[in-house]
């Protein structure tokens, strides 16, 4: 039957829906004519004419022209450039609702692509809604058009930036230096040649690293150095790869750390490397990680995609031994500088390629009592595929941020690898948009 209202449109390519649901993009979702339309800006529950923009084989992507009928839980967006930035897509959803639509967008993923069902749902893991952001890439760009040097987000839809004065998900001391930011770049001798800066904020220091493509001069120098000294920013160059970082304010800028004061550990990363982008609610993750995966001292647990020891150290302060993996080479030895940081005695960390098939089993024969999986957005396919069996860790933890991908590798570690989903619940880790992370854990049954 078609949720499509033919009466009270108000052209003939306008057209009147039903929105049912939203998807894991923030589209609403309808059917008309049985087929299913993705509709920007709609939220479930309401009634909307949209403008058809796309025709698919089998959906069809349409932009909101008039809410009808609004859903009891949209809210006018804090942020002036919302719905022309593309760093945020739900802040016209009330916060307190947002997570209940992540939480079945996880559902029904599990559900239609994994085929399973978990025994319970975890209570979802929420934190501030604002300023939360620690950790960003902003886009810089001359348009002489617009006044300058624009820095922001990429715009919806567009490969354009979309100019910033302010940004209410990015840390709070961030947000407020982006106008003197866009400014200090239009003072450097070539501004249309610096098309990035990395934002990193730790508990002790913010570091802001300036991507260039052609070198720089010893005035563009002092110049960034002035501004890393009148904002106490840490300043550093990037000229070639992520982790060729040149320090340029202060000469030697200490490490940045993040600390997880429940886990009594602190962990050193540069400025380019990869972290949680919530503070809080990485803290929060890592307890009900350790929660879950109930490490004791006499068991060994393994850490896949440890990165630079989120997970591993704290749990190294329960287990007995811990051993965690991760394909980049700069990680891992960052990751080893953690544990001496800490006086982790019982954490190894070894290189290895966790997603080719080709690769050998990089923790050999050596059987594990837990283990944690934390992969990208690919997922951890290749890993599962390497459970035995028989004889496989008791439990497994896995730490998403694609709900798609987990369900896909659900699917073959109930189905086929003789696991139990006992519990499953999402994290929201990027309040304001529609990622969704989320915490699964499994069992074996035999």
């Amino acid at each position: 039957m078609s949720s499509s209202s033919r009466p009270g449109m108000s052209s003939p390519d306008t057209i009147t829906a039903h929105i049912e649901s939203i998807t894991h993009e923030g589209h609403g979702v309808a059917h008309v004519d049985g087929k299913a339309v993705f509709i920007e800006g709609a939220l479930p529950g309401e009634t909307v004419r949209y403008r058809t923009l796309n025709r698919g084989k089998t959906f069809d992507l349409g932009r909101m022209i008039e809410i009808v009928e609004a859903s009891p839980d949209r809210v006018t967006p804090r942020c002036p450039y919302f719905g022309v930035c593309g760093g945020c897509s739900l802040q016209h959803l009330r916060a307190e609702a947002q997570l209940p639509a992540k939480q079945k967008i996880l559902r029904d993923n599990l559900t239609r692509i994994g085929k399973v069902e978990p025994e319970f749902w975890l209570p979802a893991l929420d934190g501030q809604h604002w300023g939360y952001r620690r950790k960003a890439r902003l886009g810089a760009h001359v348009v002489k058009m617009k006044g300058g040097v624009i820095v922001g987000f990429r715009e919806k839809r567009t490969a354009y930036l979309a100019s910033l004065a302010s940004c209410e998900v990015l840390h709070p001391c961030v947000s407020a230096l982006l106008p003197a930011l866009s400014k200090l770049i239009a003072t450097l001798s070539t501004p249309n040649r610096i098309p990035q800066i990395e934002i990193a904020v730790g508990d002790n220091a913010t570091a802001f690293v300036f991507r260039h493509l052609v070198p720089v001069t010893a005035d563009d120098d002092a110049r960034l150095a002035d501004f890393g000294r009148q904002h106490d920013i840490q300043i550093f160059r990037q000229p070639g790869r992520p982790d060729q970082l040149v320090p340029v304010w202060p000469e030697n800028p200490e490490p940045l750390v993040y600390r997880l004061p429940d886990a009594e550990v602190d962990l050193e990363f540069a400025p380019a490397d990869f972290i949680q982008v919530n503070a809080e609610l990485n803290q929060r993750m890592v307890a009900r990680a350790l929660e879950l995966l109930d490490p004791q001292p006499g068991e060994s647990v393994l850490d896949l995609f440890c990165g630079l020891g989120n997970f591993t150290l704290p749990l190294a302060r329960r287990a007995g031994r811990v051993l965690g993996i991760e394909a980049d080479a700069v990680l891992i030895e960052k990751a080893q500088r953690n544990a001496r940081r800490n006086q982790i005695q019982n954490a190894e960390f070894h290189l290895a390629n966790l997603y080719s098939p080709d690769t050998p089993n990089p923790w050999g024969a050596e059987h594990f009592d837990k283990w944690l999986l934390d992969p990208p957005r690919t997922g951890a396919v290749e890993v599962v595929k390497r459970l035995p069996m028989e004889g496989g860790p008791r439990r497994i933890l896995y730490v998403s941020c694609n709900p798609g991908t987990l369900a896909r590798d659900s699917e073959m570690l109930v189905h086929t690898k003789g696991y139990r989903l006992v519990a499953a619940g999402v994290m929201d880790m990027f309040p304001q948009t529609s990622h969704v992370e989320a915490m699964a854990l499994f069992e074996r049954t035999k």
